[in-house]
């Protein structure tokens, strides 16, 4: 049986290991960074009133913390009614595609613009294609740590992935950030 001072040592261990993940995942369902922080406390509250003494962490805690995260954010949207306004001001928000040089030139995007511009744009997606995304691109999850996270199979997972991808592209073309 794990003392007292054991079981918080290997709480800290789990906070300090997963803390930066699941806020950023928090983060970007909530477009909130602040909201975010209070989502993942709540998590972690959860952990440790389910987490029996003698518990080892298992593999599938990392799943069961994403999961457990999407779930409290998305509970947080319903309560608030923020899905709505979510929508509305990303709608409204303008998208700068190219900067202008020192010179004057117009400037290509770098990778990290193109990456949070993307992101931007995966509030335009379906909550189930969100979810998926926000995983595989921002946590960098496979296929199975997906499935694991979503209690969707493999072959759901990608085809989810498929369809948001094509949307976003089609978002970025008609937006002008992609060629053609």
């Amino acid at each position: 049986m794990a003392t007292t001072a054991e079981r918080e040592a290997q709480l800290a261990a789990l906070v300090s290991a997963h803390e930066s993940g699941l806020l950023r995942y928090a983060a970007r369902i909530l477009n909130n960074a602040v909201t975010a922080q209070d989502v993942v406390q709540n998590v972690f509250i959860k952990l440790c009133s389910h987490w029996d003494r003698d518990l080892e962490p298992t593999p599938q805690l990392k799943s069961w913390l994403y999961r457990v995260t999407h779930n409290e954010a998305v509970d947080l949207i319903r309560k608030e009614s923020r899905l709505r306004v979510l929508h509305e001001k990303q709608e409204e928000q303008r998208v700068v595609l190219n900067h202008e040089c020192p010179d004057g030139r117009s400037c290509p995007m770098s990778a990290d613009e193109r990456m949070e511009l993307v992101l931007q744009f995966v509030h335009k997606l379906h909550p189930r294609e969100q979810q998926v995304v926000l995983l595989r691109l921002q946590e960098g999850l496979s296929y199975r740590e997906i499935s694991e996270v979503t209690g969707r199979s493999e072959g759901n997972v990608g085809n989810l992935l498929h369809h948001a991808v094509r949307k976003l592209s089609e978002l970025l073309k008609k937006h002008g950030a992609l060629e053609g």
